[in-house]
């Protein structure tokens, strides 16, 4: 393949690497790409053919890596394919025309806009300065915008999203992107909203230890029975005073699964049973029709049993009796 390097706008000054691969990119790039993507830029200034295997050998990383990587810098339009190879992306010029809008005469419309989102300017330059030392990359402006619109997160809750991301050192977009997903598919909104889902998960996280010790796994809960958790809690808004009824359920079963656990206590959620007292009146309703099942079984075996009987004997009197009223011989 042929690597190319687009020419540099004039009005950019040169650099090797641009300060907005730093800011945009590096966070997120694992290593053996980003000693790919140095590699590639390097080359790309010579206008040098190379191939994959050649790659390969150069940086001593397997094949599967290199190709992987290409395409995890094509994803993240680094680089773009083309015929004969691929053309180095200019990370300058590619963000100026990603943020580039005309200069139009704002609507009255607008203007309110602009007044309402002083306070979300005000949050973002809050979150540069914070999270960011003041470098925040210019994308992040659109990333943040577009969460305020598509979530309706309030000013905290946009703050709350980025230091829980900084405090778990993975302040990269891939990940801010997904935890706003998820506090967006959990209706969050306002800062009450986030409160009580903190609360909640809280509550999880204690619910998870306490199955797990009743259910003798020292080792902890894997990743599969922990979404069962998640569901009824979460979900189902169950607590563990529930859960421990399922529990008690398995105590005479040889091996209960949490396939088996969850399918109760899907089964009383579906039932739309909330409290513990509701599911304690199901259990014992349900106990009393097997117990009526029972014994009208044993009311029908008794009654074919006694037919049965008298069948019998009707049939023992027709052969000790001949048509004449003598016995048969």
């Amino acid at each position: 393949m042929k690597l190319e390097q687009k020419d540099k706008s004039l009005l950019f000054s040169e650099t090797i690497i641009p300060d907005i691969f730093f800011s945009e990119h590096l966070c997120q790039m694992p290593g053996d790409y980003l000693k790919l993507y140095l590699y590639m830029l390097f080359l790309s200034k010579y206008n040098k053919d190379i191939k994959i295997n050649d790659l390969s050998k150069k940086l001593n990383l397997p094949v599967k890596t290199i190709n992987d990587g290409v395409k995890f810098l094509e994803d993240n339009q680094l680089i773009v394919k083309k015929s004969t190879g691929f053309i180095i992306v200019d990370l300058q010029e590619f963000t100026l025309n990603n943020l580039y809008k005309p200069n139009l005469t704002p609507s009255k419309d607008t203007i309110e806009l602009n007044t309402k989102n002083k306070s979300r300017a005000k949050a973002i330059e809050h979150i540069n300065n914070m999270y960011f030392h003041g470098i925040m990359g210019p994308s992040w402006y659109n990333d943040i915008d577009l969460w305020f619109k598509k979530y309706n997160f309030d000013e905290q809750v946009m703050i709350a999203l980025f230091d829980y991301c900084y405090n778990r050192s993975a302040l990269h977009k891939n990940y801010v992107m997904t935890v706003a997903e998820a506090w967006g598919s959990n209706n969050i909104h306002t800062w009450n909203d986030l409160d009580a889902y903190d609360q909640k998960r809280q509550k999880l996280s204690i619910i998870k230890k306490d199955v797990a010790k009743k259910l003798g796994k020292r080792s902890g809960l894997n990743q599969y029975e922990e979404a069962y958790i998640e569901q009824w809690v979460m979900d189902y808004g169950y607590d563990m005073s529930i859960i421990e009824i399922a529990l008690k359920r398995t105590l005479f079963k040889q091996n209960p699964t949490f396939e088996y656990i969850n399918n109760i206590i899907s089964d009383w959620h579906d039932r739309n049973l909330k409290s513990p007292a509701e599911i304690e009146a199901y259990i014992q309703q349900r106990k009393q029709q097997s117990k009526n099942v029972k014994e009208l079984k044993s009311k029908v075996l008794s009654a074919n049993y006694q037919q049965r009987e008298y069948s019998d004997l009707d049939f023992l009197y027709a052969n000790l009796n001949n048509g004449n009223g003598e016995a048969n011989v």
